[in-house]
């Protein structure tokens, strides 16, 4: 995720990141540019009565409408996604402090502490690369035994989530801690996975494909026949009308595709690896005596 300064106006109009869509788009930019000239040309040159397409403007106007309706939800269905997602991953945070801090001052052997201690990270980092579709077991902390076991499983966030309630059972059973303390902390546990669930089920379900694909046409149709209306008002000058018009049409799907998935690593995806570090960071800090 870019952390910028959203006051510096003129710093960002100027700026040309990777993340820009005109940079994502300068070539089918130029594409439909060649294809208006052509056009323009044909029409104006070779098109006898093209006064009479002068009313379509008015038409063009309803349907431009109607494109920005469907194009506000579509953004506005894919950031309410990025912005769940981010809840989520602010819920991780509060729940894995949380966690921690009733372990640290319920269980005082060092055995299970340092097992909480990596266990907790572990599940955040398993986490955020679960939703990327793949675990990096570089960025957990485990045993031989551990990666062994861990290595076998498919879904390693609810292995690791298992490994902690099965120790908390055996804490429970050894009357280490009491039965309220254990559902004080399966409450705490239970909200890990809940926080998980919600994230798997953004990633997993994205807009119809039906819709999608309709945009994208009736964005492509509306680009592509606009200078019909435009080149009897403006004539040549309906090049750059039919460039623009295009430019901020598709970047404002591409922006919406982007922020669908929050939890990859694009650009506008949200920070979950600097999450993770911070919440491993909390909870040694905890921990540490």
């Amino acid at each position: 995720m870019i952390k910028y300064n959203p006051k510096n106006w003129f710093k960002l109009i100027f700026a040309l990141h990777k993340s820009d869509t005109l940079r994502m788009l300068w070539k089918e930019i130029i594409y439909i540019g060649v294809f208006s000239a052509f056009l323009s040309f044909a029409m104006i040159e070779y098109f006898d009565g093209i006064e009479v397409l002068e009313s379509l403007l008015s038409v063009y106007s309803i349907v431009g409408f109607v494109i920005s309706l469907l194009l506000v939800f579509r953004t506005n269905t894919a950031y309410d996604r990025w912005w769940e997602g981010r809840k989520k991953w602010g819920a991780l945070v509060n729940d894995t402090r949380n966690l921690a801090i009733k372990i640290s001052s319920i269980i005082k052997e060092q055995e299970h502490r340092t097992f909480f201690t990596t266990a907790i990270p572990n599940f955040v980092f398993a986490t955020k690369e679960h939703l990327r579709d793949g675990v990096v077991y570089s960025e957990l902390e485990l045993t031989e035994q551990e990666a062994a076991h861990l290595s076998k499983k498919e879904h390693v966030p609810n292995a690791i989530s298992q490994q902690m309630y099965l120790r908390t059972q055996q804490l429970k059973s050894e009357g280490k801690i009491s039965q309220e303390e254990f559902l004080v902390l399966d409450k705490n546990m239970n909200a890990l996975l809940d926080s998980l669930g919600a994230c798997e089920r953004i990633k997993n379900t994205p807009i119809p494909f039906s819709y999608s694909l309709f945009l994208k046409k009736f964005i492509f149709i509306y680009v592509t026949t606009i200078p019909l209306a435009f080149i009897p008002v403006f004539g040549y000058y309906s090049i750059i009308i039919a460039m623009f018009l295009f430019y901020v049409l598709v970047s404002m799907e591409i922006l919406a595709e982007e922020i669908e998935d929050p939890f990859g690593t694009d650009d506008n995806d949200l920070p979950t690896h600097n999450l993770c570090v911070k919440i491993k960071a909390n909870i040694v800090e905890i921990f540490r005596e």
